[in-house]
């Protein structure tokens, strides 16, 4: 019996035990690491802040500069500019060779848009040529590609039709392999258009003039204006982080330090410049950056266009946008370990243009912006719930720090100011594959050099949806009632649920501070892209 009263004291006194270690676990380890994550992402928020500020208050200096400018310009000197840019197109002679690249991978909803774009590009016939890479793997497609560009140069276009027995190097290796054609080494300046861009006719007059201008310039740059902005609420929050990168990042390091990443489509490279940094590399998935950092080392300048515009088309499946975004943030991360020690090495450069590339350009905007994103709101915040008042979390971080950020960023997009809640909430959930993937550049992982070809639908979802139909119609499919489940995604789901577990243990037991307020909307915001209710919904053919 003794033995029995004394085996019931040792397990009641169980509870007892695993409460004191937890407690003791907690005030040692978890606690101090939370607080040095609070702080750790305090930090990177400021570091975020103080270069959107800088940005910002450049913005600003750079409009009242313009607008002063445009008071002193006379209408006379417009029309001379405008007259310029007249002769330069009528006299033959005087215009240089332009080579337009237009690289494509089984583009069958978009080609002929690109195609029949870049050929009606204003400039003299025997200074143009267009040059189709065709990388597609799908032979029915490479034919339709091949027969319009045939009936291009049937109408007298010099239009050449270039396929590749491989994909080696993907974009880049395409690119490298068309500038070695004979024809192309003639060229002295390079267009560059992906398969969904349709430059308008005056593109070339309007950019080639500012390379002839300045010997040092290397490349121009146009912004991209999106023909399917409004197909849906995936298409409007790309549309609102898009305009910033645009109108604020781009215009500021063309006007601060002469470079900014060239986007890989929407402009036109000297091709000296091009051989000068050593040409196309393949050896991340942003050969567009790669080739730009090597050229900024190299000495050379770029201009942004900024009232240029270039119509192109926006993903708009979540699955082409995640992937696309994993390379977007992967190849930067991956960049950045590699190109480094070149930065460090480079004696044409100054120091302050090295800090700049180093720090602003890739370690906050390409690293430090998607890892405070995912850490504090996705992880140090619900954390901090669990642990109530024991760990300090300043207001200033928490609220004042990312309310002034996300203004900044939405006052390119006045339109859309009605979505600012859930495009705050959906890029949260995006932090989560921007993170990761940052991590996996800047380690090298498996993933690091994935590519996959964003999906394009040909200007519309809607329009690809009524294809898919029609299709379907022409087929006879017998009529009976088709169920069509929306993508389920298992990560956005997990976050999801640990968001609401958080938010219940917080509404339950604390709530004075209200976090549980914003752990309801990021969770349900979780769920909704976990369900596959962010995007056009198409179905499958």
């Amino acid at each position: 019996m003794r033995s029995l009263a004394l085996g019931a004291a040792a397990a009641a006194g169980w509870p007892a035990t695993l409460s004191a270690a937890w407690r003791a676990v907690r005030w040692s380890v978890v606690v101090p690491a939370l607080q040095l994550a609070v702080y750790v992402c305090a930090a990177m928020s400021l570091m975020l802040f103080l270069e959107r500020l800088y940005m910002a208050l450049v913005i600003a200096g750079l409009w009242l500069l313009r607008r002063r400018r445009r008071k002193k310009c006379s209408r006379g000197a417009v029309a001379d500019e405008g007259q310029q840019l007249d002769d330069l197109e009528a006299a033959a002679d005087h215009c240089p060779m332009v080579l337009v690249q237009i690289p494509m991978f089984n583009e069958k909803q978009v080609y002929r848009l690109s195609i029949g774009a870049a050929c009606g590009l204003s400039w003299p016939s025997d200074r143009l040529v267009i040059q189709v890479l065709d990388d597609s793997t799908d032979a029915s497609i490479r034919e339709l590609v091949e027969v319009e560009c045939a009936r291009w140069a049937g109408k007298g276009v010099r239009i050449r039709y270039e396929n590749r027995s491989n994909r080696n190097g993907y974009k880049a290796g395409a690119m490298r392999e068309g500038l070695k054609k004979p024809y192309a080494k003639e060229c002295e300046f390079v267009a560059i258009f992906d398969a969904d861009f349709q430059p308008d006719a005056d593109f070339l007059r309007r950019t080639v003039p500012l390379l002839r201008r300045d010997p040092g310039v290397a490349l121009v740059q146009a912004r991209w204006r999106f023909v399917n902005a409004d197909d849906c609420i995936l298409t409007r929050i790309q549309e609102m982080s898009l305009n910033y990168h645009f109108a604020v990042e781009q215009e500021v390091g063309s006007a601060c330090h002469g470079f900014f990443g060239f986007n890989g489509t929407a402009g036109v490279w000297r091709a000296a410049a091009m051989a000068d940094a050593g040409g196309w590399k393949e050896r991340t998935t942003v050969e567009d950056m790669d080739l730009a950092v090597r050229a900024c080392l190299r000495g050379w300048r770029f201009v942004y266009a900024g009232d240029l515009a270039v119509r192109n088309e926006l993903p708009s499946t979540f699955r082409a946008y995640r992937y696309q975004q994993h390379r977007w943030s992967c190849g930067p991360a991956n960049l950045l370990r590699k190109v480094l020690p070149e930065i460090m090495r480079s004696d044409r450069v100054s120091t302050w243009k090295k800090v700049h590339l180093v720090y602003a350009f890739f370690f906050v905007r390409k690293v430090v912006a998607h890892l405070v994103t995912f850490l504090f709101y996705c992880v140090v915040i619900p954390a901090c719930v669990l642990v109530q008042g024991d760990v300090r979390l300043p207001k200033y971080v928490a609220m004042y720090v990312p309310a002034v950020i996300t203004l900044l960023n939405a006052a390119c997009t006045p339109r859309s100011w009605h979505l600012l809640i859930f495009w705050i909430l959906f890029e949260n959930v995006m932090s989560m594959h921007r993170s990761k993937a940052a991590v996996i550049g800047l380690i090298e992982a498996s993933r690091a050099n994935e590519w996959v070809v964003t999906d394009k639908l040909g200007g519309s979802a809607n329009n690809a949806a009524a294809a898919v139909a029609k299709k379907n119609k022409k087929k006879h499919q017998p009529a009976r009632k088709r169920f069509c489940s929306r993508e389920v995604h298992v990560l956005e789901l997990l976050m999801g649920a640990c968001l609401l577990y958080c938010a219940v243990y917080d509404m339950v037991f604390f709530g004075r501070d209200h976090f549980y307020i914003y752990l309801l909307l990021q969770s349900a915001a979780a769920f909704i892209v976990g369900f596959g209710y962010v995007g056009a919904f198409v179905p499958a053919s």
